[in-house]
């Protein structure tokens, strides 16, 4: 049997498969946005991350001497007169020096109470805080327990828009 038609056409099935051309394949779609709708939303979206970004780095920026207190307190170990140094500086790096620097002893201990964040835990005037009285001004303070936590805790989140005592 004769597998072409008398014209040269295939006449099986297999011989009129294999005589398909292949398809044109279709031009790639383009990904670029088609409309304006899209590229204001992606402006906005760029706006809004420029905005998020300088926030954030403003925030850095803002509280990097809590950072740098925070380094050295890690430092200063248990020592008292070493953590009342560190917090005073702390305190003068975001309050006036005329209303921080000369405060000293339950004044300086008050102030410290009242800007701190305590939540009703035991504070400067009445809890391992008290040492920070007479500290700076002993030869050899003793160690106080719990201290080091305490001014761990004001430096992270003492208030800044308080004013003072």
């Amino acid at each position: 049997m004769n597998d072409q038609a008398p014209d040269g056409q295939p006449v099986d099935l297999i011989g009129l498969i294999e005589s398909l051309a292949d398809p044109i394949p279709p031009p790639p779609v383009s990904l670029a946005p088609q409309t304006i709708g899209w590229a204001i939303a992606a402006a906005l979206l760029v706006v809004l991350l420029t905005w998020c970004l300088w926030l954030w780095v403003r925030h850095r920026r803002a509280n990097a001497y809590r950072r740098a207190a925070l380094g050295e307190l890690v430092s200063a170990g248990d020592d008292p007169a070493a953590i009342a140094r560190i917090l005073r500086r702390t305190a003068l790096a975001v309050w006036p020096r005329e209303k921080v620097a000369n405060l000293y002893g339950t004044e300086w201990l008050r102030f410290l109470d009242a800007t701190g964040d305590n939540k009703g835990e035991g504070g400067f005037m009445d809890g391992p805080g008290a040492v920070l009285a007479s500290a700076p001004y002993r030869r050899q303070a003793g160690a106080a327990p719990g201290l080091h936590d305490l001014a761990a805790r004001w430096i992270k989140r003492h208030r800044t828009g308080v004013e003072v005592p």
